[in-house]
């Protein structure tokens, strides 16, 4: 096979957004029934998860990221499902450790199984992990999980990942109101006393299971203000072009805070961003309805020359931009469900 050019133009698409961020989704599958993510009424014991022989290998992500990074991707984002039920994932962080041109990889997880991944991982050359973690109440978090595991569990897990080297770990809460919200100043208070970056996600209108409807999303303004009003805050700037989080700093240095604002602040017009599903899939948007399949060009004797031109392909014809777009007219519209693509 051969490889693609090094020297490439940074592809761009109609909006000329480049693409510099590629999100993994290494399987399906999960072990928590999260609610606004895999509800246990959609995702039960019957549930057609993808059959092993549709699931890319290491190697054929590896390929994918290559090219994408002779496209311009720099940064590179592992998620599921829940990652870290595939096996010997630490073989592919070191693949794609190894990619030139591979500035950042990082991984988002539940946090239950770190405690014996942790250590091969870092060593593998992860360097930033995201926990996700909608609670620190344990009554709010089973409520949220939805299968009876406990929030000790998680806290468990983050403190395996600090003690492999993970520090600071960034922590993702997505907040809907009246199941979660009441406690995101407890979580910040955690946060805070431990050191962890915390960033609040506004529940988002991914899929069709999770039953979201715009009066459950609490907006970034409303968290930011109740946040505020226990520790005054002030904002930072963004650290790169397309940073989707907006950022803060307590003013009496008890680290940072973000909030990611999807709904009301959309963020489509810098978005970079391509996900690559667990069997093959490019999607150029998070609430997009289909993906582009990679599998025929990856098993069919492609060389590497081929899958980069048909990514080039994908990407200039890329015009996506639903959260901008989001009204009447696309409550109807096809989306994929965030469990199949990370979010």
């Amino acid at each position: 096979m051969t490889s693609p050019a090094r020297d490439r133009t940074p592809v761009r698409d109609q909006l000329q957004r480049p693409v510099r961020d590629l999100r993994i989704s290494v399987t399906d599958r999960c072990n928590l029934r999260c609610v606004y993510c895999m509800p246990k009424e959609v995702y039960g014991a019957s549930f057609p998860f993808l059959p092993r022989a549709e699931i890319l290998s290491f190697e054929e992500i590896v390929r994918v990221a290559r090219a994408l990074v002779g496209l311009g991707v720099r940064k590179v984002r592992l998620t599921g499902g829940e990652p870290l039920v595939r096996r010997d994932l630490h073989q592919l962080v070191a693949s794609l450790a190894g990619l030139p041109g591979v500035e950042d990889i990082a991984l988002t997880t539940n946090g239950l199984l770190l405690p014996s991944r942790a250590a091969a991982l870092r060593a593998a050359g992860l360097r930033r992990l995201t926990v996700s973690l909608d609670a620190i109440d344990d009554g709010t978090f089973r409520a949220m999980t939805d299968v009876g595991v406990s929030v000790e569990r998680v806290l468990t897990g983050i403190a395996a990942a600090r003690a492999a080297g993970f520090d600071p770990i960034k922590i993702n809460a997505v907040v809907k109101r009246g199941v979660n919200d009441q406690g995101m100043l407890a979580l910040a208070a955690f946060a805070r006393e431990q050191g962890h970056i915390l960033r609040f996600i506004e529940y988002m209108d991914v899929g069709h299971t999770n039953g979201w409807r715009l009066d459950a999303v609490v907006p970034a303004s409303e968290l930011r203000d109740r946040l505020d009003a226990t520790w005054p805050l002030e904002p930072l700037p963004a650290r790169y072009p397309g940073e989707v989080a907006t950022r803060y700093r307590y003013r009496d240095g008890g680290g940072e805070v973000g909030i990611i604002a999807s709904v009301t602040r959309p963020f489509c017009g810098a978005c970079t961003r391509a996900r690559l599903s667990a069997d093959g899939r490019l999607f150029t948007c998070l609430f997009a309805g289909t993906g582009h399949d990679l599998r025929p060009l990856l098993r069919g004797g492609a060389d590497d020359d081929g899958v980069t031109r048909a990514l080039e392909e994908i990407w200039r014809g890329r015009a996506d931009r639903y959260s901008e777009l989001r009204s009447s007219q696309t409550t109807g519209l096809d989306r994929v469900e965030m469990s199949y693509i990370g979010g």
